[in-house]
């Protein structure tokens, strides 16, 4: 029994057999989510924990962890975590600061990833596996533990695709925003997705209180299947499809993130293209220097993007401007690849 790969529902099934009741069923969960506990015998320990509970758990259940192989600060104060899984595979997650007060923890969901975005070295790994829930709910619980401030949000944008792991990933969420787990507000939690549309509509139909970002890069077909593969899997049209019901059924603006690569897709073409395509569909885009480790693609120069700013006032939707930190590391968009590179070695205490 992996206490670190239940929700609430399921945790409670698998404890049946010790008839917990509700608040041994809580403290259970809350000892593992919320405190952090590390091993089962400390979860047994619990306040409120009744004698059975307590003696089924820590004769049944276990509580896996991953090994940090290292930790690198940049100077942006960005910290990626490279995690070795005893299930096979090496991963990444990035500490990321939000102001002074918090910080947000960009999560992976997959060991390498299957859709080979052209300017992502994770891409260019391939793909190996999904992740259990308990490897990504452990890298949340590891930054958690060693950060200097609280943890309030959480990004699906480190390596894989979120929505072709839906089982794992939504547990993985529902897990972080129960009250009694770790309390993670479900609009502080969003999921990066570069056009799974069938997974998109299967979100939009299961109505997570989650977020959606969609990596759209461009709305032109021809030079978006020319960067992101899936593409040619699920066209352009049909994605706008999905984004405009999501947006519906949401009322909200959907996010657009759009990499921008110099040279590329910063012209008054592309500002026309997504004006065209997006027309009638609430959105906001967040605009995102490219990062590519491997240096054929490069962001776009100030003029370019200056220029482009001005184009883009057609779309008529607001529009920001995403630092992606951590470059110097590899923790920047679309630079993890579990490498050992850059910056400075850390050790971190738990707070």
């Amino acid at each position: 029994m992996n206490l670190k790969d239940l929700d609430l529902d399921e945790l409670a099934t698998a404890l049946a057999p010790a008839a917990p009741g509700r608040t041994p069923l809580l403290k259970v969960f809350a000892a593992v989510f919320a405190h952090g506990a590390r091993t089962v015998a400390e979860v047994g320990a619990a306040r409120q924990v009744t004698r059975g509970v307590r003696d089924f758990v820590v004769e049944h259940g276990e509580l896996p962890t991953l090994t940090v192989v290292e930790r690198r600060r940049a100077s942006d104060g960005f910290v990626k975590y490279l995690f070795e899984s005893p299930l096979g595979g090496r991963i990444e997650a990035v500490r990321i600061p939000l102001f002074e007060d918090k910080y947000v923890v960009c999560v992976s969901s997959q060991v390498g990833c299957a859709l080979a975005c052209d300017f992502c070295a994770t891409g260019r790994m391939g793909f190996s596996r999904n992740l259990a829930t308990w490897e990504i709910l452990d890298q949340v619980l590891t930054v958690r533990a060693e950060a200097d401030r609280p943890v309030r949000g959480v990004v699906f944008m480190g390596m894989g695709e979120p929505l072709l792991n839906y089982v794992n990933t939504i547990r993985a969420a529902r897990i972080m925003a129960h009250p009694a787990g770790m309390a993670i507000s479900g609009k502080a939690i969003t999921f990066s997705t570069v056009g799974v549309v069938p997974a998109i509509r299967r979100y939009i139909a299961d109505d997570h209180p989650y977020r959606l970002a969609f990596s759209l890069t461009s709305a032109i077909p021809d030079k978006r299947a020319a960067v992101l593969p899936v593409e040619r899997t699920h066209p352009l049209p049909e994605l706008v499809a999905a984004i405009r019901d999501y947006a519906a059924a949401r009322r909200e603006r959907a996010m657009l993130a759009y990499v921008m690569i110099r040279d590329f897709n910063t012209g008054r073409e592309d500002a026309e293209a997504l004006a065209r395509v997006f027309a009638g569909i609430p959105v906001k885009l967040d605009l995102i220097d490219v990062t590519d480790p491997s240096g054929k693609y490069q962001p776009p120069t100030a003029a370019e993007l200056a220029a482009f700013r001005d184009h883009l006032q057609v779309v008529g939707a607001p529009i920001a401007r995403r630092y992606s930190g951590g470059a110097e590391i590899g923790a920047a968009c679309g630079t993890l690849e579990a490498s050992q590179r850059g910056g400075k070695l850390v050790v971190l205490n738990a707070s």
